[in-house]
């Protein structure tokens, strides 16, 4: 079986692959978007998005808080990601 991650051969029968770790059964997985627990001020929204989209989270925390300043569409955009952002692991 080959490996997507590390692209080395591995047996057949192997589930995990024996250079890198990488699950080599099931679909690749993707990447979430997924509320932070470890840096977050709030709720971990803006940390989620940053760690997602590879931002700085300073710079989106200002950019959010220009948002809600000059506008208000940033509260609304926060409230909705609270709501519909699962909680990471």
């Amino acid at each position: 079986m080959y490996c997507n991650q590390c692209g080395k051969t591995n047996a057949d029968d192997a589930k995990i692959c024996a250079y890198c770790g990488a699950s080599l059964t099931g679909a690749p997985q993707g990447r979430r978007m997924v509320r932070r627990r470890s840096d977050k001020r709030i709720a971990g929204v803006a940390a989620g998005v940053a760690k997602y989209f590879g931002w700085n989270v300073t710079a989106v925390r200002v950019v959010w808080l220009l948002l809600v300043l000059f506008g208000g569409t940033g509260f609304l955009l926060y409230l909705i990601l609270w709501a519909v952002m699962p909680l990471e692991d």
